[in-house]
């Protein structure tokens, strides 16, 4: 569905504008490198599932280097090493506040649901629906989001979730499965190639306990309070 969607706007004159959600800098680096062939794109940086803010503040930091790094070689038309040619399009960055109340709030109740369940599905609406409300404020013609290049995350799932709030906001949603096509490898040469930092949890404090619990590691395993 991507793909087709892709060779549509490859023949078309104008290029379309794209919100996409970026969970982090690695999940964005094939993203990034795949879709400003095609979009106008604006990154999105909504995580309020990040409840530690050192952590919040370091991936953010992450995703905006990786945008400096792609957009020089836009400039200067240099894209050795890269899967990009000189279609590639400059990338914006738009952040929303960081709000973690609001996602601690959301999933009480969900605190020990394993990763993939409920309390993940909460986390998912409420990031896409954040992006959708975003998207059609600022007039974009589609959003999406990183997440689907995870191979813990189910994309049919978030695509799912993607399309209703679409239709909520009356903007466009770009189905995707970023992880095809060998997009997750492909993730971790460039994180390599930029040493982007790579974390091993997604982001929320019960996934950084649950990560603890599962290596041994009493220092990650901490309570969502002690996060934040």
């Amino acid at each position: 569905m991507l793909e087709k969607e892709l060779i549509r706007i490859r023949q078309c004159d104008e290029r379309p504008t794209l919100l996409l959600h970026s969970c982090c800098a690695p999940c964005s680096s094939y993203c990034l490198e795949y879709l400003r062939e095609y979009f106008r794109i604006t990154v999105f940086y909504y995580n309020p599932n990040i409840t530690q803010k050192s952590e919040y503040e370091f991936r953010r930091l992450e995703v905006k280097r990786l945008i400096e790094t792609y957009n020089r070689q836009v400039l200067n038309q240099d894209f050795e090493g890269m899967h990009s040619t000189d279609r590639a399009m400059p990338i914006r960055f738009l952040e929303a506040p960081y709000d973690p109340d609001r996602y601690l709030s959301a999933v009480r109740g969900y605190e020990d649901c394993p990763e993939g369940g409920d309390r993940c599905g909460i986390c998912f609406e409420m990031r896409l629906r954040e992006s959708a409300k975003a998207a059609a404020e600022n007039g974009f013609d589609f959003f999406t989001t990183t997440l689907t290049i995870s191979p813990l995350k189910n994309a049919g799932r978030l695509n799912e979730i993607g399309e209703r709030v679409s239709e909520e906001y009356g903007v466009r949603f770009l189905p995707s499965d970023f992880k095809k096509k060998n997009g997750y490898k492909r993730s971790i040469e460039l994180s390599k190639e930029f040493s982007l930092y790579r974390q091993n949890y997604c982001g929320c404090a019960f996934s950084r306990r649950d990560t603890g619990s599962r290596r041994g590691e009493t220092a990650l395993a901490q309570s969502p309070s002690d996060a934040i």
